[in-house]
């Protein structure tokens, strides 16, 4: 089974309040290829919400408690993303997930890229907190930007 980030199924669950639709991504779920998942949503986060960038470090060092996950108006939300992590792991781990779309770019999904933590739109090299969780439980992690026909 795949895992899709659920804002490229067209679900408006984006900090934002928006969806980033993909087209392959949303036929892989109406065809029944695809399952769907949003670990920001999971852990209890509202829409809209503040953006989030991992601050100090990279999502291992999130995992390792050497760096956080904070809101741009500095609370720390770094439970809540471990916590979103853990249960989008408990969902691929049920429905026999190995590989993973995941939103590029997001403190959670990003899988090439995140934001580098200044919130000045700088990106960096790394993945997210799930994306990372998910690969190192040998789940294959791909971003959006690779789900094309």
């Amino acid at each position: 089974m795949i895992l899709i980030s659920s804002c490229l199924a067209g679900f408006k669950v984006r900090y934002d309040g928006s969806a980033a639709t993909n087209k392959l991504a949303l036929w892989l779920v109406t065809h029944g290829q695809a399952i769907t998942a949003c670990p920001e949503i999971m852990a209890g986060f509202d829409i809209p919400r503040s953006p989030a960038e991992i601050v100090n470090g990279t999502a291992n060092d999130v995992l390792d408690d050497k760096a956080i996950v904070q809101e741009i108006n500095g609370k720390d939300v770094t439970d809540k993303y471990l916590l979103g992590a853990d249960l989008v792991l408990k969902i691929a781990k049920k429905n026999q997930v190995t590989a993973a779309f995941l939103k590029d770019g997001s403190p959670s999904c990003g899988n090439c890229t995140v934001y580098n933590g200044t919130f000045t739109g700088q990106k960096i090299s790394g993945r997210g907190v799930t994306a990372e969780v998910l690969a190192k439980n040998g789940i294959k992690t791909f971003s959006d930007n690779e789900l094309s026909v």
